[in-house]
């Protein structure tokens, strides 16, 4: 299905766009199947830092792997597993074939409103249908989620299904690319409290704006337009949706004083 892009002009509108479709009739609760995305512009597309910053990645991203779990195994929280390594390294800003997102629209909309000197343009919040995207996995796969009653993986699941210290061993177990969904392990008070999950494509040069077009995946853009940008800010902060709570230390407090005492000209 085609991607659906509305454009808001207020809170009260991106409040009615980010909660659409959240009532599930099956279980009769608000319980939203959507993921959200936010960017601080709207040109910014779905690619992963992988894609942008390493030019020959398909052929660079084993190694760049095996170098960070080398030189990184004193540092890091992460056992033997790729799947643990894979986001502890997306955690710690290596460029990898992992997209942030999360499960909260109003995190991706603090994300979509955190920097101040974009405000001379639009933002957007990707919200796309975590459920759509599991049915899009082969039938073993839907059959791990459906057995533990989710529809995005842990890294546990995955570890089980794919036991690999490979990536490109994950990509050649499938005849099409897929996408999946699959929540990190709690390694840091950031990941839990920006309630967040990564997706991963089993092609690392696939940009998932492209896989998902024409799939039937519930996918929109909600672009926030530049008038409305202060007022969901200042929501967002009265809110208590700042670094302060969603990068707890002295990095995220600071980050959240310097934009407090921002004037707006």
């Amino acid at each position: 299905m085609p991607i659906e892009e509305i454009r808001v002009r207020s809170w009260a509108e991106l409040l009615e766009q980010l909660y659409v479709d959240s009532w599930n009739p099956r279980i009769e609760r608000f319980r939203s199947p959507y993921v959200f995305r936010g960017l601080g512009d709207e040109a910014y597309d779905l690619s992963t830092t992988l894609a942008r910053k390493i030019r020959h990645h398909k052929e660079l991203e084993a190694p760049l792997m095996r170098s960070f779990r080398r030189y990184g195994a004193r540092l890091a929280e992460a056992t033997g597993s790729i799947w643990d390594w894979l986001s502890t390294a997306q955690h710690h800003g290596l460029p990898t074939r992992l997209l942030d997102w999360t499960w909260s629209p109003l995190v991706a909309a603090h994300f979509a409103t955190s920097e101040l000197d974009k405000y001379d343009r639009a933002s957007a919040i990707w919200c796309v249908n975590a459920d759509d995207v599991a049915k899009q996995l082969p039938a073993r796969l839907n059959e791990v989620l459906d057995s533990n009653y989710a529809f995005v993986f842990s890294v546990r699941m995955i570890r089980d299904e794919f036991p690999l210290d490979d990536l490109r061993k994950f990509d050649s177990a499938f005849d099409d690319v897929v996408a999946l969904f699959f929540e990190p392990p709690s390694i840091a008070d950031r990941i839990v409290n920006q309630y967040g999950l990564f997706s991963m494509m089993s092609d690392p040069s696939m940009n998932f704006e492209s896989w998902v077009e024409g799939k039937p995946v519930g996918v929109r853009k909600v672009v926030l337009e530049r008038e409305c940008l202060w007022e969901v800010r200042d929501k967002l902060d009265q809110a208590n949706l700042t670094e302060r709570i969603l990068f707890p230390g002295l990095d995220g407090l600071s980050s959240w004083l310097a934009r407090q005492y921002s004037s707006k000209e």
